[in-house]
């Protein structure tokens, strides 16, 4: 049995939302418990060039959904980058994974070889269906996923490699 754009891209990015959920819920008890103010982890960053902990949660958000737009050619849900707090972040998984729960997998099919243009700021760029899954939208997922996981890792939550990964199996 051969594996789908959808198989290899939506499943993989709600199981990744749910061990981020729970990365988060460590990070906001961790800020309680040590009486540090949460602006503080949720400004942070590994460094000034980088998007602080609320902008890797948006951009794993925005790739995910993108992912199926690009894809599977279905209507985006906009989401507005105003998060500001824990509340606000859960917000924004749970947002995603909903508009994530109601793709079709029938969308994906067949779209392996489809033309799916990126334009962003500095141009755009043409892939097949499989090239941006690939090449684009799973690496650029994990390495926000990974960044806001690195942001409190250094901020001292005590995260570690089975938090990222989650319940294997």
């Amino acid at each position: 049995m051969s594996l789908s754009l959808y198989d290899i891209t939506v499943p993989v990015f709600l199981r990744n939302f749910a061990n981020l959920t729970e990365i988060l819920k460590k990070g906001e008890a961790f800020a309680d418990e040590k009486g540090i103010a949460h602006k503080e982890l949720l400004e942070a960053r590994l460094i000034d060039d980088m998007y602080p902990l609320t902008g890797q949660i948006q951009r794993a958000s925005d790739t995910a959904k993108f992912a199926a737009v690009r894809i599977g050619q279905v209507e985006g849900v906009p989401m507005a980058d105003e998060e500001a707090t824990f509340a606000d972040l859960h917000a924004r998984i749970e947002k995603t994974v909903a508009f994530l729960n109601t793709i079709d997998p029938q969308s994906m099919e067949g779209r392996e070889e489809a033309e799916v243009v990126l334009t962003t700021r500095n141009g755009s760029r043409t892939f097949t269906g499989t090239s941006y899954a690939l090449n684009f939208a799973l690496p650029n997922f994990y390495f926000h996923v990974t960044t806001a996981y690195a942001i409190l890792r250094h901020k001292g939550v005590p995260v570690g490699k089975p938090d990222y990964l989650g319940r294997l199996g």
